[in-house]
């Protein structure tokens, strides 16, 4: 079978390569990987490694196919099935341990940017029937990380307010989520073409970031002064001091990610004034994944796809992620 190999820190040293199919356990399906989305965890980690990886390492964590052979006492699942990963293998449900951790695809464990994959039966959820193999591939990492936020520990509810930081593949399934369950959506983007888009998705209000630069007052203004709900913040230290501010009075802000970088001090004040919550958010069990996949079947939501890429163009699919000019999903079709 083919696979994508990073034999060193790069997207250029992203490389296809021949490898011997794995055999079968017991418990283990092996998986016709039809398509695999990118995640900007996906991206640093091919730039920079990271905790816990070691080369070689097949990158990504969200794979989508169908199942070709299974182990003798495999139940879960049969030929033919169409499936979808789980970002954590050993996170079935409850709350997230160190064990959990260690059990990501893509990062401490190969991934899926390959034409097979072989995994646990646990490890894997049914595809809902009304989506194609491109629109699974989307929901592991973003889709789960921005349910588990939002509803999961944020316990939306209709007529909150949510507050939605850009318009990468977290923040529109959280737009899509929150316009779901009823809420009032403001959304933050430096594109007001981005923002339009936003619009027609349900988003309520939005704000561009670079031309209103104190969009946490506008926030503020726009809630009457009380601040919103629920926070979906992905910047991580360059944003979290103004999406705290913009939280109201025992809100929460659902941490997800790192995008303006690591380090940086926040002034703890007003998560101790405003009694916030600041809750770390990292994916979810595959329990969520199951309740989300339910939902999401219940109301036949698509998820957006920006661009697809075909298995050969694997290289140019991170150039483009890298670029930050997406609107939703990046993937990769096998």
């Amino acid at each position: 079978m083919k696979a994508y190999e990073l034999h060193a820190k790069g997207i250029d040293n992203l490389k296809l390569a021949e490898r011997a199919s794995a055999p079968l356990a017991p418990h283990q399906v092996r998986l016709r990987i039809r398509a695999s989305s990118l995640n900007y965890r996906d991206l640093m980690t091919v730039l920079h490694g990271g905790m816990g990886v070691s080369l070689p390492l097949i990158p990504n964590s969200d794979g989508c196919g169908e199942v070709v052979e299974t182990g003798a006492e495999v139940t879960r699942f049969k030929p033919g099935d169409r499936v979808i990963t789980t970002f954590f293998q050993r996170w079935i449900a409850g709350e997230i341990t160190s064990d959990v951790m260690r059990s990501a695809l893509g990062g401490a464990l190969d991934g899926v940017l390959s034409e097979q994959v072989v995994l646990d039966e646990s490890g894997l959820v049914e595809l809902p029937s009304y989506m194609s193999f491109e629109e699974g591939a989307t929901l592991p990492c973003a889709a789960l990380t921005a349910w588990q936020s939002l509803i999961v520990k944020g316990r939306i509810k209709a007529g909150d307010t949510v507050l939605v930081l850009g318009t990468g593949g977290v923040s529109i399934f959280a737009l899509q989520f929150a316009v779901l369950h009823g809420a009032q959506v403001i959304v933050t983007s430096s594109s007001d073409a981005k923002l339009a888009r936003a619009r027609e998705l349900g988003a309520w209000q939005t704000i561009n970031y670079r031309s209103d630069p104190n969009w946490e007052k506008t926030v503020l203004d726009l809630t009457d002064g009380k601040g919103v709900d629920q926070v979906v913040e992905v910047g991580g230290a360059g944003t979290l001091e103004k999406s705290l501010t913009a939280t109201r009075f025992g809100g929460m802000v659902g941490l997800i990610g790192v995008l303006t970088g690591f380090g940086g001090a926040v002034n703890p004040d007003v998560v101790l004034r405003k009694s916030v919550n600041l809750q770390g958010i990292y994916v979810g069990s595959r329990a969520m994944f199951e309740d989300m996949n339910r939902a999401l079947s219940a109301h036949q939501v698509k998820p957006v796809i920006d661009k697809t890429f075909d298995f050969g163009q694997a290289p140019e699919a991170y150039r483009h992620l890298e670029a930050q000019g997406h609107f939703g999903k990046v993937v990769i079709s096998l």
